[in-house]
């Protein structure tokens, strides 16, 4: 059996605007990960990329959380962890980093011990280790995901989108860390606000599955979550409505953020220049990079 294995594992976009804790993407930006177990015992860690000198190199850290439990769950007597990690996407974002070292993390030390644990049983361990399995889903199986949780088990639909089409991510100079957008968020919302989004995330999987994209301009829009993050985003408002002004299909809050999405069907460089514009005018740095689904999740390389 090898005891070295290198995985890929994509970032994600999670909530999609109204599908708060529920919609995620696969966005083909990456993180490989390779994994050398041994019976020497130990933890070393080298990351190049995203993170590098900032990552923990301990027990502390998610990937080696998650190979972890894979070593415990298989009985694996090899406890010895080495990782290389190269990252491309950016840590505390709103683009997935930690859902990408959790996967990489499982899967990888799944292919080590045998390759006994099943996508499912990955979800599973994914989605207690992350807390929810809206970027974890995406990150194990490609493509668009619904998923939920029923008696804390995750359950998931994989989606594939009727009409291609591009995602231009804005990335500020700053992160935010999911904790800190969590604590804004109110402990009950209005029942009209609670319509509001159950229609609009049922369109806006409609409009996905259908390929009605024309409809993302109502199907993206919030009111759970974004209203209330909107503080910890200079200029967040200006830049969304940057997006939708250089005709963008829609615009929304990747995650919990800092990073910003627009759907496009085309001029993706055009709104992303307008978007940093935007983010520039309120004096915050950023960046775009346009993405597409990946629809393949995490695989061995």
């Amino acid at each position: 059996m090898a005891n070295t294995v290198k995985v890929r594992v994509p970032g994600t976009t999670a909530n999609c605007g109204p599908g708060f804790d529920a919609v995620g993407i696969a966005c083909t930006i990456y993180n490989d990960l390779e994994l050398t177990l041994n019976d020497q015992g130990g933890i070393s860690l080298a990351v190049m990329g995203e993170g590098a000198g900032a990552i923990p190199a301990d027990g502390s850290n998610v990937a080696v959380k998650a190979i972890q439990m894979v070593l415990a769950k298989t009985g694996c007597k090899l406890n010895g962890i080495h990782l290389k990690m190269v990252n491309n996407i950016p840590l505390a974002r709103g683009l997935g980093s930690s859902a990408a070292a959790i996967v990489g993390g499982l899967v990888a030390a799944n292919e080590l011990t045998g390759n006994t644990l099943t996508k499912e049983d990955i979800l599973g361990m994914a989605t207690a280790i992350e807390g929810h399995p809206d970027n974890v889903a995406p990150a194990i199986f490609g493509g668009i995901t619904v998923s939920i949780m029923d008696s804390g088990n995750a359950k998931y639909l994989r989606l594939q989108p009727a009409k291609a089409f591009s995602m231009v991510a804005v990335i500020p100079e700053f992160n935010l860390s999911t904790k800190a957008a969590r604590k804004v968020l109110p402990d009950s919302v209005p029942f009209a606000d609670a319509v509001f989004n159950v229609s609009r995330t049922a369109l806006l999987i409609g409009a996905l599955c259908t390929g009605e994209l024309k409809l993302l301009s109502h199907a993206l829009e919030d009111r759970l979550h974004q209203p209330y993050r909107e503080q910890l985003i200079p200029g967040m408002a200006q830049v969304l409505a940057a997006a939708r002004q250089t005709g963008a299909l829609g615009a929304a809050l990747s995650g919990a953020g800092p990073c910003l999405l627009a759907f496009t069907a085309d001029d993706s460089d055009e709104v992303g220049k307008a978007m940093v514009k935007a983010f520039n005018i309120h004096k915050v740095p950023a960046r775009y990079q346009v993405l597409a689904i990946d629809e393949q999740g995490a695989v061995i390389i």
